[in-house]
This record gives C-alpha cells, sequence and structure tokens, in this order.
C-alpha cells in the first residue's frame, strides 16, 4: 500500500483501574492495561467475561464506575462517543440497508461535519484501501458478507481515528473467508499504523492477528503478553486451559534444587522440570501441550506406560488418544506421515522442545 494511505502518527491507549458494575455484579472488575502507539491487541476470553463491556467503555457507548480511560496521556472519559475520533466495527455491520456503500461509508464523515469535495475525496481512497471501488453504488444487500464487512471497515477508517475498535468483526464469516479477512485487516492495520483492539473469543484469531492478548475472565485480566509467552508460559490454570488444547498429568514435587523440581506423576513417571516457585512436598498438576509428548513402543527414562485409544488423521496431523494407569485420557499429535503407532501397551513421554507447566493442585 503507499506511504499515501498512512494516517496520522498511532496513539497510545491507557486503561486504569477501570470498573464496570451492572447492578450488584461486576462486569470489569479493576482493569489495566498500556497499549503502545501503532500495537493490535486481542480481548480473549469467554462470553460473560467482560471483553466487550471493556471495549465499549473505551468508545464511549457505557460509563465506568472508576477508572480512567487515556489516549497518548490526555484523559478522554468526559468525551460523548462522536467526540473520541474512535473508529469501530460491529459483528453485525452495522451498516444502514437503504444506503448504498458509498453513502454507508460517507455517512460518518457528514456526521461529524466534513462536507463538500473532500467527502468524496476520503470515501474513494477508503474504497479504494478495502478493494471496493467497483461496488460503490451497490446496497448492503447486494453484497457478500466479506464485502459487508469490508464496507464497514471502510466507514470507520474514512474518520481517521485515532483508536480502531473491532467487535467480533470475523464471526459471522464462514472460515476461508475468515482467514482472508484477518490477513486483510492485519494489512491495512500495518500500512494505516492504527492502535487496534479486537474483542474475539477464538483463540486462533486471537493469536494469529495480535501483537499481544489480553485473556480475560470473570471481569478481569488474567495474562496480558504475547502469543507465544501466553501459549508457552501461561501464568495461570485458567489461561492455560483456554488457551490450545492441553493435557493434565497429576504428580508431586519431591524434591527441589536449583529452581529444577523432581516431580513425580501419578502416571508413573519421575520427570526434571523448573519448579516455577513451587516447594517440595506441593501437590501439582502438569500441563503439556499434546504435540509435546510422544509415544515410543520401547520404554525409555522420564517415560509412563499408556494404553492407546483411537488414531483420528485432522489435515495434515494425528490425533492419538492415551489412557494412564491412573485413568487419565491424554491426546498426542504427531505429523500425519510418520509411522502409525504399534497396537497394545506403549509408553508416553516429553519430546526435547517440550515447555511444561505446573501449577499448584487443590487437594
Amino acid at each position: 500500500m503507499q506511504e499515501a494511505l498512512k494516517t496520522k502518527a498511532a496513539r497510545a491507549l491507557d486503561v486504569e483501574d477501570l470498573t464496570v458494575r451492572y447492578g450488584a455484579s461486576l462486569a470489569v472488575d479493576k482493569v489495566s492495561l498500556a497499549i503502545e502507539p501503532g500495537e493490535v491487541v486481542a480481548l480473549l476470553g469467554p462470553s460473560g467475561c467482560g471483553k466487550t463491556t471493556l471495549l465499549r467503555v473505551i468508545a464511549g457507548f457505557v460509563r465506568q464506575a472508576a477508572g480512567r480511560v487515556r489516549v497518548d496521556g490526555t484523559p478522554i472519559d468526559h468525551l460523548p462517543a462522536n467526540q473520541r475520533n474512535i473508529g469501530i466495527v460491529f459483528q453485525n455491520y452495522a451498516l444502514f440497508p437503504h444506503m448504498t456503500v458509498t453513502e454507508n461509508v460517507a455517512y460518518g464523515l457528514r456526521a461529524r461535519g466534513v462536507h463538500g469535495p473532500d467527502v468524496m475525496a476520503r470515501v474513494n481512497r477508503f474504497l479504494e484501501t478495502v478493494q471496493l471501488s467497483g461496488f460503490r453504488d451497490r446496497l448492503p444487500r447486494q453484497l457478500s458478507g466479506g464485502q459487508q464487512q469490508r464496507v464497514a471497515l471502510a466507514r470507520a477508517l474514512a474518520v481517521e481515528p485515532s483508536i480502531l475498535l473491532l467487535d467480533e468483526p470475523f464471526a459471522a464469516l464462514d472460515r476461508n473467508l475468515r482467514l482472508d479477512m484477518q490477513i486483510e485487516v492485519k494489512r491495512l492495520q500495518r500500512t494505516l499504523g492504527l492502535t487496534t483492539i479486537l474483542v474475539t473469543h477464538d483463540q486462533d484469531e486471537a493469536m494469529s492477528v495480535a501483537d499481544r492478548i489480553a485473556v480475560m475472565n470473570k471481569g478481569t485480566v488474567e495474562q496480558f503478553d504475547t502469543p507465544v509467552a501466553i501459549y508457552d508460559r501461561p501464568r495461570t490454570l485458567f489461561v492455560n486451559g483456554f488457551i490450545g488444547s492441553t493435557n493434565l498429568l497429576g504428580g508431586r514435587i519431591v524434591s527441589v534444587s536449583g529452581g529444577t523440581a523432581s516431580v513425580a506423576l501419578d502416571a508413573g513417571a519421575t520427570l526434571q522440570l523448573p519448579s516455577s516457585g513451587l516447594a517440595a512436598g506441593t501437590p501439582v498438576l502438569m500441563s503439556v501441550r499434546p504435540e509435546q509428548l510422544t509415544l515410543s513402543a520401547i520404554p525409555g527414562p522420564a517415560q509412563w506406560k499408556v494404553e492407546p485409544g483411537l488414531s483420528l488423521p485432522i489435515g495434515s496431523q494425528l490425533v492419538h488418544e492415551a489412557r494412564t494407569a491412573d485413568g487419565v485420557s491424554l491426546k498426542i499429535v504427531e505429523p500425519r506421515l510418520t509411522t502409525p503407532a504399534p497396537a497394545g501397551r506403549l509408553h508416553c513421554g516429553l519430546s526435547a522442545d517440550a515447555r511444561p507447566s505446573l501449577f499448584p493442585r487443590s487437594t
């Protein structure tokens, strides 16, 4: 994309101790986020965790009970939504059905007092940006879902916002189109240098689009970090279970020496793992990703016996089911072209690049 399409300098966004109450219940509980200029941040979590409420406070549609929202250090809490210079794309696109593509994109500009040739210049600019120049005279019902989404995106970008908010923008699209639009939004965000917040419950979407992810649960942020750090080094059991697939094996820390814990698994193996600050004698759960487990017909050190179950081909991968001696069901993922696992009792262990996490287990 040409340099001429660059918007104004990207803005920093700070959310400080934000609290939102609906009656007696807390929807958002003392949330703080420092978002860098030009960064894409995903608010990720299950339904009802507070992510959409947080987005609407930033947009100015919901009033917080406490806390501040700042753009480049300046509070914007006192400003109504139409004066915050924030663009938003909703899940249902919110296009006016009786207006053409051109009229929809121009609506926000005219509502902000922009008139004359500057309106059409901006409309043309952003329709070209989202590759819809040939659709300017169509009505929304004459467009596909992906095209409607591009119109909503062009309308949000046309007002040249300092912050872009995306509220579940890909949820209504099929899988292939959703991936195409994720790539398109990421490309536009990088080209235009926009600070962007994406609300989603889709972990794959957050992992692929965002620079950092705020994983939310019951109105709080449990971890705010890069996608790789959240996947490899989850700080809580909730984050560990919500991001990706994982296996949980019970055990106990036998001893700790120099930051390394000797962990006796209930499945029947003793492993040397980072202690994560836990003391000897602590009951633990070891979390390990399916792709970080291996199966072998030959016993080896730090392995435990498993009873194999079904093996399912999923695309380029083969997913094996297995059960440990203490009754825990495991999933192990291998490339589909590997030799099939032999029948009978097998041995399971950690791969060379495994990064298991330890969490204290309630007894």
